[in-house]
């Protein structure tokens, strides 16, 4: 039985664990009625890594690693980021792209083309990716490069965000960015109000790599949305603490059991969200932090996604442009009006999205993400509510997050659907490929 991350909507697969190319195309080869797809590290939050009924795919053995001279990585599919981060600090490079946690695969980062705290300045995943090797349904090893013909272009730009709908991915190269210590200098700022955050981000975003802002949804009136807005930028050589070091690969601190009911009600949120806030400076300009909690901080607790217990989560993330900022405070202000407790609420700046990636969840503007428990009728109903609003505001929801949307609300929000659909009936007519989540949203 797999489910993802937030442990809804569980589906029992044949789980297959390939060690070479030729095993994994005969499995391939072998699909059944319900078809195959790879899973990476189990990290997608819905039914985006699930295949009820059919075949999964765990690529773990395809997991090397290279670096080349020139900076640029060439990983497996199955390579972990977490294992990728150290070799990568000790020749004074960093990920171009790295999620909030460093447990996802190579794989998963190209399928979801993941985003992180810079996408403002340095794009989504995607954009690094010089080229990538993939097992179409037909059992063809193909690689797609950057200035391949515009049929290899097509699939590339397909796979890239494609959820894994395309093939399967068993090699990734793509660039890396400088970092010449560990070391992330970090410029804190505790806001009082929303429209305090949201104007330091926009302001901020010119001179700072990173940025990130973490908003209290759970208190009322004029402070709510209330926060603590984080820039970033790499320390240059001489300005980075020696002590920071990134942790071992996949050793968390501290870890989470099964818990049979959630300690997250509304007012131990409210009064952790409080302290989270207090805690904070005021301001504090260019302090040296280690790595591994700026870009990681909830790695250091394993399986802390059982806080929300047997019934699970989900995070609800949307993307609108700045004309649809208006969002942020709306739902905001909706769910704490259902009295819902949200842990970890999220915003960030968003640069251009990347048009030529047909399901490519970044657009420039805002995004919010905010996890929520998974509890009744009335919580859903206020996030359909929630949907046709982003939607009006020119938005969309993130499909490596969501796990219940309807199809009509994914195809408004991706207009270039028709387009993804039309290059996954080119390389894969019989849908071999094939997901919970695709087929939950014809994609």
């Amino acid at each position: 039985m797999l489910h993802g991350w937030g442990g809804t909507a569980p589906s029992r697969a044949h789980v297959v664990h390939p060690g070479t190319l030729e095993e994994l195309a005969a499995v391939v080869a072998d699909a059944g009625p319900r078809g195959v797809l790879v899973r990476g590290a189990g990290r997608s939050y819905g039914d985006a890594a699930q295949n009820g009924g059919g075949t999964v795919l765990d690529l773990s053995a395809f997991s090397s690693v290279r670096v080349l001279d020139d900076g640029d990585v060439v990983a497996g599919a199955g390579a972990v980021l977490a294992h990728l981060v150290p070799v990568l600090l000790r020749r004074g490079r960093f990920l171009p792209v790295t999620p909030g946690t460093r447990y996802v695969t190579v794989g998963g980062a190209v399928a979801a083309d993941v985003h992180g705290k810079n996408h403002h300045v340095d794009s989504s995943f995607g954009a690094h990716v010089r080229r990538l090797d993939l097992l179409t349904a037909d059992g063809t090893l193909r690689r797609l490069c950057r200035d391949g013909s515009p049929a290899e272009q097509r699939l590339l730009d397909a796979t890239l965000g494609g959820m894994g709908l395309t093939g399967a991915v068993t090699e990734v190269q793509f660039g890396t960015v400088p970092a010449p210590t560990a070391s992330i200098l970090v410029d804190t700022h505790r806001a009082d109000d929303l429209d305090t955050v949201m104007a330091l981000m926009a302001e901020g975003d010119d001179r700072h790599r990173y940025s990130v802002a973490w908003v209290d949804g759970t208190v009322a009136g004029a402070r709510l949305g209330r926060g603590v807005v984080t820039f970033g930028d790499h320390a240059p050589e001489g300005d980075g603490d020696p002590r920071h070091r990134t942790p071992p690969p996949g050793e968390p601190r501290v870890g989470v059991p099964p818990l049979p009911v959630s300690p997250l009600h509304r007012h131990a949120v409210a009064a952790f969200n409080e302290a989270w806030f207090r805690r904070a400076p005021r301001r504090r300009i260019a302090e040296p932090t280690p790595l591994a909690p700026f870009f990681y901080p909830l790695d250091a607790v394993g399986g802390w996604n059982r806080l929300y217990g047997p019934s699970g989560f989900l995070q609800y993330q949307f993307a609108v442009p700045d004309s649809g900022a208006a969002m942020v405070r709306r739902t905001l202000e909706q769910l704490r009006a259902l009295r819902v407790p949200a842990y970890l609420t999220v915003l960030k700046r968003f640069g251009p999205g990347r048009d030529a990636s047909p399901l490519s969840f970044p657009m420039a503007g805002w995004t919010l993400a905010v996890d929520v428990p998974a509890r009744d009728a009335a919580l859903a109903r206020a996030l359909d509510r929630l949907d046709e609003q982003v939607l009006e505001a020119g938005g969309r929801l993130y499909l490596a997050k969501d796990s219940r949307a309807v199809p009509a609300t994914i195809a408004a929000g991706y207009p270039q659907l028709d387009r993804f659909r039309a290059v996954r009936r080119d390389v894969d007519p019989d849908g071999v490929f094939v997901s919970d989540l695709a087929r939950r949203l014809d994609l």
